[in-house]
Order: structure tokens, then sequence, then C-alpha cells
């Protein structure tokens, strides 16, 4: 006998209610409230939050002698990095691979 695994399947279980259900598993939850914001540990500013009035103290050294920007990846890295220079600038190893 070949099995329409399309129809929809009847059991003795659909035709309870969901306050039959609701009535058979405790809600451990309720009245609870969730204090912890466990996807936020240290209550860190979010996404998207307004962050204009805040002041960041950022260090900006310039470029050392010993450094070059790729002009592939525009990454800073050290001179024995270079593969290769062109007349647009030097190519670090890593994009030249």
């Amino acid at each position: 006998m070949a099995t329409d695994y399309d129809a929809p399947r009847k059991t003795d279980d659909d035709s309870e209610s969901i306050e039959a259900l609701k009535e058979r598993v405790p809600d451990k939850m309720s009245g609870s409230v969730d204090v912890d914001d466990s996807d936020n540990p240290a209550n860190f500013e979010l996404a998207g939050a307004d962050l204009s009035d805040l002041d960041l103290d950022v260090v900006v050294l310039p470029p050392q002698a010993d450094e070059f920007t790729c002009v592939n990846c525009f990454l800073v890295k050290h001179r024995s990095q270079v593969d290769h220079s062109t007349k647009l600038g030097a190519i670090c190893l890593e994009c030249a691979a």
C-alpha cells in the first residue's frame, strides 16, 4: 500500500485544545522577569545605538619608515611582507599569492 506523505496526519493528540496542553505543562517562567541579559553581558551599546555624544580616545600613528600600504588589500604591513611593486605601489605577499 502506498503512503501519501503530503496528506495531513490525524492523530489523537490533534484533538486536544491549546488550553488542555497548557494545563498539562506547568509554566516555569510565569511571573519571573529575565533580569540578566545573556546576549549583552557587559552592557555594551548595541549596533544602531546613538553614540554621537561619545568621545573616543584613539591614538593615530603616522606611517612608519618600515611599513607600507598594500595597494590591493589596503592593509598596513611591515616591509618584509612586500612581494613586488607596481606603478601604483607595493603589493603584499598574501595578495600576490
